[in-house]
């Protein structure tokens, strides 16, 4: 198996979900006792959460670089991101190392696809839900991407930030949150992506009428595929 290499900390909640993802998706594979060969770099939420704060993305950029490439010279033979809003500056990452990143909205896409679906409405931070380097990376994956109202975006923002990303899951939010996956279904999503990987600490397939895609669960298994093959 192929060594897979973690850049986490965005927030260390859904990190540790990857790491149990990674571990169950390679039991399911091979058996037995064995588990993932990864090396995890995990970086300082604050300080990342102000550079996105105050625009400063070439300088988050740069952390998660140096990141990359410890983890490269750690032995990783692949890399990924455990967080989708910071996938904006996922070409820099790949720049600075000589392994593959693994791109989760390439893997989100092809897991929608597969189901033979291509409207889906998109859940995530604002930066996620409102710029183009993620909801243009799933279009250019074949898929017609929706996002709540700016109301409700908001709503979700200050879900994930002030609650998920410190392990605060409310019922009275993921009420919310049905809420505002209802609305999307009834604009004609077929299916919802958990575009943050924390949502999936909140909702999951029983909240929404209509397919999930959690986004971590899928790249985690993209993960896995890849250092088998």
């Amino acid at each position: 198996m192929k060594t897979i290499g973690l850049l986490g900390g965005m927030s260390w909640e859904s990190t540790a979900e990857y790491y149990r993802l990674l571990n169950e998706f390679t039991r399911e594979r091979l058996g037995g006792l064995h588990s993932a060969r990864c090396v995890l770099y995990s970086v300082d939420f604050a300080e990342i959460e102000q550079f996105q704060a105050q625009g400063r993305w070439d300088e988050a950029a740069q952390v998660l670089a140096a990141a990359a490439r410890s983890v490269e010279a750690a032995g990783a033979d692949l890399v990924l991101l455990c967080t989708n809003t910071m996938h904006k500056v996922a070409d820099l990452v790949q720049a600075a190392v000589s392994i593959p990143l693994l791109h989760l909205a390439d893997a989100t896409a092809d897991a929608v696809r597969a189901q033979g679906l291509q409207r889906v409405g998109l859940l995530g931070t604002a930066f996620t839900m409102e710029q183009d380097f993620y909801r243009g990376r799933l279009a250019a994956g074949g898929l017609d991407v929706s996002v709540p109202d700016p109301a409700e975006r908001a709503l979700v923002h200050r879900v994930i930030y002030e609650e998920l990303c410190l392990g605060v899951v409310r019922e009275e939010s993921r009420t919310a949150y049905r809420e505002v996956i209802a609305g999307l279904v009834a604009t004609g999503a077929q299916g919802i992506v958990l575009g943050c990987t924390e949502i999936e600490l909140l909702v999951g397939a029983e909240d929404s009428p209509v397919p999930v895609f959690p986004t971590a669960r899928i790249h985690a298994a993209a993960a896995v595929d890849a250092a088998l093959s």
